[in-house]
């Protein structure tokens, strides 16, 4: 009897248990075992009632099957020894039904768990799928960048936050974002989507970056609380002129020849939801030259205090093989720093510089003029 609560038909072809459900299945087995062990030795012990446990123990991770199958072994040991030399008397009747009620109710305590389970299990799925669908796959190649990306999850069970990343081949350059939602889970996901949304749209109709910046300032406010903002480093690179403006975000690191060089912004500004007001900067590429764009997750990394060590060694994982090598031994590297444990999510975006393809000069922008090389 399991009280009315209708039980999950299984699929044809069903899986194996899990770890778990047999690791729960087992320990019932053992209880039942012991007991049945205590009450052939004993004999003038009554252990009887225990068997009420086993389909208990099993439910914590077993399927209802398995419950309802180790419940019906334990029913049938209560019966065998509850009967004694023959006769079932008023207490053995009432420790035997007991078991009978005790696996009911763990059967459909195993039924409650088992759909909480897989309703949280698809919950994380589609939340996965939609991050996906809003983190389109970069590169290998956009314009004259070979571009990498890699989201690392501070949760094992799932990768869902608010850091994103984009790179697009505009009339205007090579334009790549890379931006930090405050806040995690679905709503983090939600304004990511809505930046990500915006930018692909403007990044194609604004000549200037400020021009974006604007915009993307204006979507933000418009989706978020008082207290809710996204930090943003734009990026574009044009006719081997590299322009970065900043908005609140940590600074890119250029790996140019063994060195690591951090291009902090002229002057600070606030994030995307804060009005920001961002001066550009403007360096000039050489064949060669790597950029790292990363968000607070990877500067925030750390074992015992120490933080992870991302300058010091950011050219030797960095600077070899291809860019999604680089980024998988950066991951490889940060990962074994913090033994699995990350505080946050980790969004990283590799570009390396192959030099002019000799195409159509794209015009630079009246702010670079005079400035690059400087």
């Amino acid at each position: 009897m399991l009280f009315g609560v209708p039980m999950p038909k299984l699929p044809s072809g069903r899986r194996p248990p899990s770890p778990g459900s047999r690791a729960g299945l087992g320990a019932a087995i053992v209880l039942l075992a012991a007991v049945s062990g205590l009450e052939i030795t004993d004999e003038g012990a009554h252990y009887v009632g225990l068997f009420a446990a086993v389909p208990f123990l099993a439910a914590v991770f077993a399927y209802w099957q398995a419950v309802l199958a180790v419940g019906a072994l334990a029913t049938i040991a209560g019966m065998v020894f509850a009967s004694g030399d023959g006769g079932f008397g008023s207490v053995g009747m009432i420790n035997v039904v007991g078991i009978m009620l005790s696996t009911g109710i763990a059967a459909t305590v195993a039924t409650i768990r088992q759909r909480q389970a897989t309703r949280i299990a698809e919950l994380l799925r589609l939340a996965a799928v939609a991050q996906q669908a809003v983190l389109r796959p970069l590169g290998p190649q956009v314009g004259a960048l070979a571009v990498a990306g890699r989201y690392i999850s501070a949760t094992a069970a799932a990768d869902i936050g608010g850091d994103l990343y984009e790179a697009l081949d505009t009339p205007y350059g090579v334009r790549i974002i890379i931006g930090d939602v405050r806040g995690k889970g679905l709503d983090a996901v939600r304004l990511a989507s809505i930046v990500l949304g915006s930018y692909r749209h403007v990044a194609y109709e604004r000549a200037d970056l400020r021009a974006i910046v604007a915009d993307l300032d204006r979507a933000v406010a418009r989706s978020v609380g008082d207290e809710d903002f996204v930090t943003a480093a734009l990026v574009e690179e044009r006719g081997g002129t590299l322009t970065i403006v900043n908005c609140g975000h940590p600074a890119p690191l250029l790996l140019r020849r063994g060195q690591v060089i951090p291009l902090e912004p002229p002057a600070p500004a606030p994030p995307l939801g804060f009005m920001p007001v961002a001066q550009p900067r403007v360096e000039r590429l050489e064949p060669g030259d790597r950029l790292l764009l990363f968000t607070d997750g990877l500067g925030e990394a750390r074992r015992d205090g120490e933080f992870f060590p991302t300058a010091d060694r950011a050219w030797r994982l960095l600077g070899h093989g291809t860019v999604g090598d680089g980024l998988a031994s950066l991951e490889t590297a940060l990962v074994d720093w913090v033994h699995g444990q990350l505080d946050d999510d980790i969004a990283l975006v590799l570009l390396e510089y192959a030099g002019s393809d000799g195409g159509p000069a794209v015009p630079m922008p009246s702010w670079e003029v005079g400035a690059a090389g400087s």
